[in-house]
């Protein structure tokens, strides 16, 4: 029997997608403070299998963090209260970025402060550095300067951040939103203006957890950061929102664990996304979800994923 010919089996899938002049060999990016410092995986799963790794959130000083129990499981997701612990931006350079530049796979910085020259600090001593690919602001930490209020919570004083800090960058510029303001699309606009290169949509909603016998929080903290599965259809609409209202690429995360959650995303109209809690459960999640994307999309017949993006058909009728 005659093997059928090669027009009828199915063509490999072109995983490939752009974020601006980032050029990714798939969608799946490991998501901030969800995979260490990238290292800490190596040993578990393949880096470079996945399109990219944000490394956890870095400040000009080293930080401790939360104290403990910094994390407990709640419905469809988790609670996390870890308070930004790191090495601060000075050893991370020195100690991890030197073992990361082995991998091929690119490396984006998640960058914070408690005021703009924070920030630019920060950014001042990554721009030094070789290995890195882009920069991602975490903008929902308060501005200490202007009274407490979240970077990205006001469009003024997030495009004023992102304005210095595209002065300072060579790179591109990634802003991770928050989910807590009342008008997200202003507030996308304000930091594509500003000179941002692409959007990360969102952060962790706040969230708590008790333990009615002993009358004490679950976590170290009275609230935490909730992600997970619970948080991915309202993120998913945050994407569509943002997506429609900017012409620079969105990626999205929340609540990411199956092949069909990355596609929906972007349809949604993410170019990519950051698969985070998933992590904790399967150290492996981000390589699996790699060669499980390949094989849905084969079934589907989306053969080159970066044309589904902003795919949703809007017409109901």
């Amino acid at each position: 029997m005659l093997e059928s010919p090669a027009v009828n089996r199915p063509s490999a899938v072109d995983l490939r997608v752009e974020i601006g002049s980032l050029h990714l060999a798939n969608p799946i990016i490991a998501a901030s403070g969800t995979f260490g410092y990238g290292t800490e995986f190596a040993s578990v799963t393949n880096l470079e299998a996945l399109g990219g790794i944000v490394v956890k959130g870095l400040s000009l000083e080293p930080m401790a963090g939360a104290p403990p129990p910094r994390m407990c499981e709640a419905d469809s997701g988790m609670i996390n209260a870890i308070g930004l612990q790191n090495i601060g931006v000075r050893a991370f350079v020195s100690e991890k970025l030197p073992l990361l530049r082995k991998y091929s796979t690119p490396v984006i910085a998640n960058v914070f402060g408690q005021s703009q020259s924070e920030y630019l600090g920060v950014l001042r001593v990554l721009e030094e550095a070789e290995g890195i690919a882009a920069y991602e602001l975490n903008v929902s930490c308060p501005n200490v300067e202007h009274g407490g209020i979240e970077f990205g919570g006001d469009e003024k004083s997030l495009a004023g951040l992102v304005r210095s800090a595209r002065q300072v960058s060579r790179r591109p510029l990634w802003v991770k939103l928050s989910p807590l303001v009342t008008d997200i699309v202003g507030i996308a606009r304000a930091a594509e203006e500003a000179g941002a290169d692409a959007l990360t949509v969102a952060n962790t909603f706040p969230a708590m957890a008790v333990d009615f016998q002993t009358r004490r929080s679950r976590i170290g903290r009275i609230s935490g950061g909730l992600s997970g599965p619970a948080i991915k259809p309202i993120t998913l609409r945050l994407v569509y929102l943002v997506r429609r209202a900017v012409k620079i690429p969105v990626l999205g995360v929340g609540g990411i664990q199956s092949p069909a959650d990355v596609l929906e995303y972007m349809v949604a109209g993410a170019s990519a996304v950051q698969v985070g809690t998933a992590s904790f459960s399967d150290p492996k999640a981000c390589e699996r979800l790699v060669k499980e994307l390949q094989k849905t999309c084969v079934r589907s017949k989306v053969l080159t994923i970066n044309k589904i993006t902003g795919s949703l058909e809007e017409d109901l009728a």
